[in-house]
């Protein structure tokens, strides 16, 4: 069963129980003194172990060698999304000389509303068939299964922070200028042993990634929603098209609940895996080596129901949240598209209008799905809409329709409260 005929059924718009991180081991007397560890401008509000969480997220002396922090990838004015620096976009510059990250960094803004990485049982209304199908995570192949576990991943890995290990970590953080910080939040003897240091770090972390900061609900579609603003002409017909099921059928992954006019009811993702087929980007360190996505989690083969082939997960992404999808290029894995009008056209065309977007082979035919090895490409989703169309055929939304989506998309982009 491929991964495209899996995810299919979910679209029915079943609600997905989404959480925020839980308990965080922080203590009630550090709750009860968040003020009065507060100070600078843009800590205001911040619990205590938010601001030690905020500390250690712009902490650069934790790479090695120094000078690469979470916020280094993770930039406030880019909606927590970047490339510290690097001179191609999709890929982050690493702390060690000459190394850039394998895949676009995503945005942390709403990561803390999806639920850790399972497998859940999905019911199809119509005809009672029942599925298994993989939600949730870190990464868009979610092998961190929390924010918590996630912190782990850029801080090892030697293409982007290249810290040596949690000794080291714990230790730069000991003789550091928030050591007493973190004494506050989690006791005089949180240093006693590293490893119970690093989970405390980590759920620091976590807590701040967990903030408000990080999921103000404070776009024009906000406002639209509890009626404080109004959608242009352009952004209400793009708004229609995203949620018609024979137009651009974007709600279909990208949820939000039609009836209610809450904005934590519409956080723009089912948290589930597609396998879209975007083209390779040549750019990319990966380019002659597929990312196969999902398929390549470590230790996916234990994880999968009985009967599930884990070749059927390969090419497949996690779905993204498109809050700030406007401030957040490029876009796909491997930051194939810059523009973000052309990612909504690519969806529209991908298939009706296939050479413009992907290249010919030396036999002169087009190459679709060229990022993923011809045996897996049977797992790209080719019967929902927009993708129902055929070579040739007219796509599912014309130019026109490209635009009001696109400007539609950018209503989505979170502003700054007063």
């Amino acid at each position: 069963m491929s991964v495209g005929s899996l995810l299919r059924r979910l679209r029915r718009r079943f609600s997905i129980a989404l959480m925020l991180c839980g308990a965080l081991g922080l203590n009630a007397a550090a709750q009860e003194t968040s003020s009065q560890a507060i100070s600078a401008s843009d800590e205001q509000g911040l619990t205590p172990i938010e601001l030690l969480g905020k500390r250690i997220f712009e902490d650069k002396t934790l790479s090695r060698p120094a000078g690469v922090a979470c916020a280094s990838c993770h930039q406030a004015q880019q909606a927590y999304q970047g490339n510290n620096g690097s001179s191609i976009a999709a890929f982050a510059r690493g702390a060690a000389p000459n190394t850039l990250g394998k895949r676009n960094t995503p945005t942390v803004m709403y990561a803390s509303f999806s639920p850790p990485f399972s497998f859940v049982e999905e019911r199809d209304v119509k005809t009672g068939h029942r599925e298994m199908i993989p939600i949730g995570g870190q990464f868009f192949d979610g092998r961190a299964a929390t924010l918590t576990e996630q912190v782990k991943g850029p801080l090892f890995d030697p293409n982007e922070m290249n810290a040596a290990s949690k000794k080291d970590v714990v230790a730069a953080i000991r003789s550091g200028p928030y050591a007493e910080l973190l004494r506050h939040v989690f006791g005089a003897h949180i240093f006693n042993n590293d490893n119970d240091a690093f989970l405390k770090i980590s759920q620091a972390v976590a807590a701040f990634e967990s903030s408000s900061r990080f999921h103000p609900f404070s776009s024009k579609f906000d406002d639209y929603l509890q009626g404080k603003d109004e959608l242009t002409p352009q952004e209400l017909e793009g708004f229609k098209l995203f949620k018609d099921p024979k137009k651009g059928n974007c709600l279909s992954c990208h949820v939000g609940n039609e009836t209610s006019h809450n904005p934590q009811d519409w956080l723009f993702t089912d948290y589930t895996y597609d396998a879209l087929g975007g083209p390779k980007y040549q750019q990319a360190r990966s380019a002659s080596k597929p990312d196969l996505g999902l398929c390549a989690q470590p230790g996916l083969a234990k994880k999968i129901p009985f009967q599930m082939r884990l070749e059927s997960f390969c090419g497949a992404f996690k779905v993204p949240t498109l809050r700030n999808i406007a401030k957040t290029a490029p876009y796909l894995h491997n930051g194939v598209f810059s523009n973000l009008r052309d990612v909504v056209a690519f969806y529209a065309t991908r298939d009706t209008q296939p050479a413009r977007w992907f290249p010919r082979n030396s036999r002169g035919l087009i190459e679709k799905f060229n990022d993923l090895p011809r045996s897996l490409r049977r797992n790209v989703n080719i019967s929902e809409a927009p993708y129902d169309r055929r070579l040739n055929q007219s796509p599912r939304l014309s130019e026109a329709e490209i635009d009001a989506i696109t400007a539609f998309l950018a209503t989505l982009t979170d502003r700054e409260k007063h």
